[in-house]
């Protein structure tokens, strides 16, 4: 095998954030009662939370914003759209939501059957996440994914953030190994592939949403279905 070391991001490769963070946040709309208060329409409410989640997300990575800053503000900003102008309840709805988030299950089509190949098959599978330590933890357990993963490296245990050359240093290290073994695998074309890619590593992108790729970017590999890794690896 020309690699050992399979470096998985987990948010939107393997995990699927955008279904669970809309049932989480279905679940607030009704337990907080928005519709009484001026928010008539969940889609229209979970519209304007994923805009402002992915914006502030961008520039947490990019350094702009601390992470107590984007937990807050993309809910708080959300109510802002629908003229409520609530920071209590922002704060409160952060806490919740990042309490039940984490509950939630939804994977990506034949992600165990993926997972299982590539170990059975003598890789060692780690994850290489910007996502909140005990977050992405939770995540795994009750996805059961958790024994799939020797090493989970978050942007908390290494201080650095993909797509900076330092998380996947700190990742090769921990995981005693170095580029030529490895590859980084994820959906993010920018913190997973270009970081990936300036760190060394060869890359897989996972276009779930065939999304154009930059003229810029230029993956390793390019796969729509989790299912294609096969004919890879």
């Amino acid at each position: 095998m020309k690699y050992k070391h399979l470096f998985f991001d987990l948010d939107h490769t393997l995990w699927d954030f955008e279904a669970n963070a809309k049932e989480t946040l279905q679940e607030l709309y009704e337990s907080n009662r928005l519709a009484d208060r001026n928010i008539p329409d969940f889609d229209a409410f979970f519209e304007r939370y994923s805009y402002h989640n992915t914006r502030l997300w961008d520039k947490f990575t990019k350094g702009f914003i601390k992470q107590d800053e984007l937990k807050w503000k993309r809910m708080w900003l959300a109510l802002l759209d629908f003229k409520l102008a609530d920071e209590k309840l922002s704060k409160s709805m952060s806490v919740q939501f990042l309490e039940r988030l984490p509950l939630k299950k939804n994977l990506f089509p034949y992600t165990n059957e993926i997972l299982t190949y590539l170990k059975d098959k003598g890789y060692k599978l780690h994850l290489i996440t910007n996502g909140f330590d005990i977050t992405q933890r939770s995540k795994l357990e009750n996805a059961q994914l958790t024994d799939f993963f020797v090493e989970v490296i978050t942007s908390e245990t290494s201080q650095s953030l993909k797509p900076n050359k330092e998380i996947f240093d700190f990742a090769l290290e921990k995981c005693s190994t170095c580029c030529e073994e490895s590859i980084m695998i994820g959906d993010n074309l920018d913190a997973d592939i270009q970081g990936g890619i300036n760190a060394g590593l060869d890359t897989i992108f996972v276009n779930h949403l065939n999304i154009p790729i930059h003229q810029n970017v230029k993956p390793t590999y390019t796969i729509t279905h989790l299912r294609e890794l096969e004919a890879i690896l």
